[in-house]
């Protein structure tokens, strides 16, 4: 029996579960994949948003800008690279610059701090590559970026080292509710029980909440395609540039990334089925809006592209509340842009504001917040690298020469928590694979790594989790 369940191992569930762990409650969090960080928190922009575009009064402007502020500290708790590189919006027209005043006006309301509209000469000294149609800019100084994935793992991580239970492959198909408490049950039949269930589940939140008989959660799905480009593109944005927004959306950005890239998109399609399957033409898209913001866009450089897909709920805002027709349950749905950005007031303002409700919130005097970096060795001196490798001969061995990932943290992820299993979760948590040949050379090494410390036979390793086997089988 635990107090809390979270259902959902994406953003919001990891900061909620990293919350909960803060106090002497017995949690745990359920995941219907094979890891965390599976939905859209594994592909998304990772801007981290000043929070002028939210709508005053509303949800997303209150946790946008609290979320921002409290970023840099969450971060840096967690070993997660985080960088405030500011965010420009770009006008191409007097109707454009007429709407940055809107937005700034609207960023002031909200309690966004240094906001500025600024002129052609100033915005092109900020951004040489800008496209020279570009007349001005709001500049958003609190603007920043930071690695969705590796915020989510390690949030969930450190809620693992202080008390808290993961369970992944996890797909919720039945929840009763019997003596003030529910009974989870999984595919396979499975079952856990909680006092209090929050639903993070993020498209599958509508099903969550119809399994506990609620019927006022509506969940839509909309796609975004994006681009990469390799390291050596560093040079195309210095900031996170957005076009001018309209009511479809903020449109295709040019943003560095916090390990070093460029990154081009997202469009925005809606969808009756979810897929992360890319298009030509959303592909096009991104790659012609791109071109609109930048002067130059080495698209020679493309390494990779991919589509996350969104949920969003029919308030267009967030739903942040205890059900009202099934007690216990909490909602935290309809998480779209600016969520990644306001994950850490969600969590902070659930726990104790719903959460707090049920049960006399006790501080865990054990509880430390603070994470190692998942991959570091090339950021050490040469003294302490060699010290390292004194001390494990597998931290001198590099198995992905792209990104320069050593065995040493490949081991480490497989044995951490939450603990790596296949060839993307290691992927996701040290960067092999993530460079300019996407694994070409080192994902047999990964594999084998895998095979090795977990004891499994190598040909059950698997890319991604269930079926995705990297080999059929041993040849005679």
């Amino acid at each position: 029996m635990y107090d809390v369940m979270v259902i959902g191992g994406g953003v919001i569930g990891g900061a909620v579960l990293r919350e909960l762990s803060k106090y002497r409650l017995k949690v745990c969090l359920v995941e219907r994949e094979s890891d965390v960080a599976m939905g859209a928190s594994k592909a998304n922009s990772g801007i981290v948003h000043a929070g002028f575009d939210a709508a005053e009064g509303s949800l997303k402007a209150k946790f946008n800008v609290s979320g921002n502020e409290m970023m840099e500290e969450y971060a840096e708790e967690l070993g997660v690279k985080f960088s405030r590189i500011g965010s420009l919006v770009l006008a191409f027209s007097e109707e454009d610059e007429r709407t940055l005043q809107t937005l700034r006006a609207r960023g002031e309301k909200n309690g966004v701090k240094g906001l500025r509209v600024i002129g052609q000469s100033q915005l092109r000294e900020m951004e040489p590559s800008v496209s020279r149609a570009a007349i001005g800019a709001l500049y958003a100084p609190t603007g920043g970026i930071v690695c969705p994935y590796e915020l989510t793992i390690a949030a969930i991580g450190n809620a693992m080292d202080n008390g808290a239970e993961l369970y992944t492959d996890f797909d919720v198909m039945k929840i009763e509710k019997e003596n003030g408490a529910f009974t989870v049950f999984d595919a396979e039949g499975r079952a856990l029980r909680a006092k209090l269930l929050i639903n993070c589940a993020g498209l599958g939140a509508e099903k969550i909440a119809r399994l506990c008989g609620d019927t006022s959660i509506h969940i839509g799905a909309r796609r975004g395609e994006y681009i990469l480009l390799d390291k050596e593109s560093a040079g195309t944005a210095r900031h996170t540039l957005f076009m001018t927004p309209t009511a479809k959306g903020k449109g295709i950005l040019v943003s560095p990334t916090a390990d070093g890239n460029i990154l081009l998109g997202p469009t925005a399609e809606e969808l009756r089925e979810s897929s992360t399957d890319t298009t030509a033409e959303g592909l096009a898209a991104v790659t012609e809006g791109a071109k609109r913001l930048c002067e130059s866009v080495p698209l020679q450089s493309v390494i990779t592209s991919f589509a996350g897909v969104r949920a969003y709920s029919d308030r267009h805002d967030f739903i942040i509340e205890e059900s009202g027709s099934a007690a216990g349950l909490i909602h935290l749905a309809g998480i779209e842009s600016p969520g990644l950005t306001s994950a850490p007031a969600i969590a902070k303002y659930t726990v104790e504001n719903l959460v707090g409700k049920h049960f006399s919130l006790v501080r865990n005097e054990n509880f430390s917040g603070r994470r190692a970096p998942d991959y570091f060795f090339k950021q050490l001196s040469v003294q302490e690298k060699n010290a390292l490798i004194a001390q494990d001969p597998a931290y001198g061995k590099i198995v992905c020469r792209c990104e320069q990932i050593t065995e040493g943290e490949i081991v480490r992820a497989v044995r951490e928590n939450p603990p790596a299993r296949n060839i993307d979760a290691v992927k996701r948590r040290t960067r092999a694979g993530m460079g300019r040949c996407q694994g070409g050379f080192c994902q047999p090494s990964v594999a084998e790594i895998i095979a090795r410390e977990t004891g499994i036979p190598i040909e059950q390793v698997t890319k991604s989790g269930k079926n995705s086997r990297l080999l059929a089988g041993r040849s005679k």
